[in-house]
This record gives C-alpha cells, sequence and structure tokens, in this order.
C-alpha cells in the first residue's frame, strides 16, 4: 500500500476528513470531529496509528512484528502499524475500517444516525 493508497482509503469512508493540525507533515484523519488514523505520509517508512480493542491490540502486538504500541497515543487503545509489506494491504485496510468502525460507535446515536444517511 502506498501513502496514496492509504490516504484514498481513508477518505472513502461516510463524511471523513483529512486535516493537518500537528503541521503539513501530519495527516490526520477524522470522522464527525474525532481521529480514526494519523499517518506521516511521506516519511521514508510509511506507518499508521488506529484506534483498537485494547484485548484485540494487544493480540495483534504479539501475532505481527509490524503492530506496535502506539507511538504518542494512548497505548492501550491504539496501535502503529508499519505498512512496509509484511502485512496484506487487506489486512491494513481492515484494520483502518476497524478503527473508524470504534470511532463512530462511540459517537452520540443523533451523530451516527447522521452518517447512515446517505
Amino acid at each position: 500500500m502506498t501513502p496514496q493508497e492509504l490516504r484514498a482509503f481513508c477518505l472513502e469512508f461516510n463524511a471523513a476528513t483529512e486535516e493537518f493540525p500537528f503541521g503539513p507533515e501530519t495527516s490526520v484523519f477524522k470522522v464527525a470531529g474525532k481521529l480514526f488514523a494519523l499517518s506521516a505520509l511521506d516519511a521514508a517508512h510509511l506507518t499508521v496509528n488506529l484506534k483498537c480493542e485494547p484485548e484485540i491490540a494487544v493480540q495483534l502486538r504479539e501475532e505481527h512484528e509490524a503492530i506496535a504500541p502506539g507511538w504518542h497515543m494512548n497505548k492501550r487503545h491504539w496501535n502503529t502499524v508499519t505498512v512496509d509489506g509484511r502485512l496484506p494491504d487487506r489486512m491494513v485496510r481492515e484494520l483502518i475500517e476497524d478503527s473508524y468502525d470504534l470511532v463512530v460507535a462511540g459517537l452520540p446515536k443523533a451523530e451516527r444516525l447522521r452518517l447512515d444517511r446517505p
């Protein structure tokens, strides 16, 4: 997965936006103002921080060298995924989708319903 593919995939989600609150080098992908993915797309080594259920986060870290506790994030709820070919692109996409879904699930009901509308 290239940086351009990662950006495009993150922006495919309903109401997803890309912002740069930490400077132009760090893309922050949000839904309803809440972060679901963070990446320095121009970095030498592509990584993305993603939200994850705490139990699953630990399991993923144990099973995959390319997944580590979230860098500069709450390590209980966030993983840093290195996108360097060690994980299949399909798995990276699933982890991004899971992160988005977790953030949406935590939104107020009215906001979730608004996102469900076409």
